[in-house]
């Protein structure tokens, strides 16, 4: 298992726990303090909910050698970096303490994005080393 791959499921596993601490959050605060966990801080939840799901899954592809795991971790990471910095940005939409969340959870899907594309290129380059077969035989010396 390449090192980059080693980062990249300690992190989708620090994803997991983040969800579920906001999860967990959320549903404290709508008992507490209602107006902290608003419809939005709901929406925004159950959406990173579905990913800390899918996240794992598309892991153990990748650690499993698939190629398309590891694109889709790459692809994942990228969309979620997006996704929660232009949430954050978002005026009046989300609690401080959501945006910091989201905030968090950027820099993690940030250093996903780089890991697995770290991956990709590691295992793009080791296919590229193969021996090739020396001309008029039909094995590699």
């Amino acid at each position: 298992m390449s090192p980059s791959l080693t980062g990249a499921k300690r992190l989708v596993a620090g994803y997991v726990v983040v969800v579920l601490g906001t999860l967990a959050a959320l549903a404290v605060l709508a008992v507490v303090t209602p107006r902290l966990a608003t419809s939005e801080a709901w929406g925004h939840t159950v959406i990173v909910a579905v990913f800390a799901v899918v996240l794992p899954l598309r892991t153990r592809a990748a650690l499993r050698g698939s190629p398309s795991g590891l694109r889709a971790l790459t692809v994942i990471g990228c969309v979620l970096l997006v996704v929660n910095l232009v949430e954050a940005a978002l005026p009046g939409a989300f609690p401080v303490w959501m945006r910091v969340e989201m905030l968090v959870i950027a820099a993690m899907m940030l250093a996903l994005a780089v890991l697995s594309a770290r991956a990709q290129r590691s295992r793009g380059r080791n296919r590229s080393r193969r021996p090739v077969a020396a001309e008029g035989t039909d094995s590699p010396q």
